[in-house]
């Protein structure tokens, strides 16, 4: 199977006249994607924590179109503030027909260190990784339930009409970085685009995600100049926000681009691909059977009057 190069501008001059919210706005991958929606004539709210409003703010001013951007202070593990940002934006624009669930944070310190002790001798939690945890997973099943509920119209409308995207990582399907909660909560973000994604479509909503490799910015410079001694392109956070905007608007429900310097693939059917090769042929059939079953009759049944 070979890469796929996406032509940049293509299918993009409909993002003109969209409203867009994008998470985690004001910096980086966020800011990059702020500023290619908004180049093609799209409305956009910035959605980030308060304490980036004047990053917020500056990026405004810098935007083709400022009269199209709003920045929208919000605690994404906050349900009543990202209720409000749905809100406002509704009410600010009319409509909303893309939600990119981009914020997210990486652990600070080492999740499974295990000499970090109290005066007893007694390993301390790894709250740093909790929160982790919580923004990159329950920050984006906020983001998504609500996008899908404010989003929803006619399944017959034609792909990116109304669109999330879930931005995941290569850490999602690889993960050796040593980065423990990061990685598992990319995971997880594959894990919500796979058993989401069929859900949204009889809503009418389109869900994807983009799984971004190394990526340069500010914070990584460092590492970026390695990268580069040694041959490799990394990521730039215009790379990522063009891969974004593309799969707004032409990506197939369900389907994942890796983004890595140069590269583009979609990862979601080359999975689908090699899995009778990794399984196993009378494995994998097994599994068809198993699932077409399950799907046939509705899904799992939840347990009914079970306390969580």
């Amino acid at each position: 199977m070979s890469s796929f190069n996406p032509q940049p501008t293509k299918n993009l001059a409909e993002l003109n006249g969209k409203t867009v919210i994008v998470t985690g706005g004001a910096r980086g991958i966020g800011a990059a994607t702020v500023k290619v929606f908004n180049l093609h004539g799209a409305n956009v709210v910035i959605a980030d924590v308060s304490s980036s409003n004047e990053v917020a703010q500056k990026l405004i001013a810098s935007l083709p179109y400022p009269e199209k951007a709003l920045f929208y202070p919000v605690d994404i593990l906050n349900w009543e503030q990202v209720l409000g940002l749905f809100c406002e934006t509704k009410r600010r624009f009319g409509s909303i027909d893309t939600v990119v669930a981009n914020a997210g944070i990486m652990e600070k310190t080492d999740t499974l260190d295990i000499e970090s002790t109290d005066e007893n001798g007694n390993l301390l939690e790894s709250t740093g990784a909790f929160h982790v945890i919580d923004v990159n997973i329950k920050g984006t099943l906020n983001t998504l339930r609500l996008a899908i509920h404010y989003m929803k119209c006619s399944p017959d409308r034609p792909a990116g009409c109304k669109s999330i995207v879930l931005v995941a990582s290569t850490s999602g399907y690889f993960g050796g970085t040593g980065v423990s909660a990061y990685v598992s909560s990319k995971h997880a973000i594959i894990g919500l685009l796979r058993s989401s994604h069929i859900a949204a479509s009889k809503n009418g909503v389109t869900v994807t995600a983009v799984a971004p490799f190394f990526t340069y910015t500010n914070i990584t410079a460092k590492a970026g100049a390695r990268w580069q001694a040694g041959g490799l392109k990394p990521n730039t956070t215009e790379d990522v926000g063009m891969a974004i905007a593309l799969s707004s608007v032409e990506g197939e429900s369900g389907s994942c681009t890796l983004v890595a310097g140069p590269h583009r693939r979609e990862m979601e059917a080359s999975r689908s691909t090699v899995m009778p090769q990794w399984l196993g042929n009378e494995i994998h059939v097994f599994f068809q059977n198993a699932f077409r079953i399950i799907s046939s009759s509705g899904g799992y049944n939840l347990p009914k009057g079970s306390k969580i």
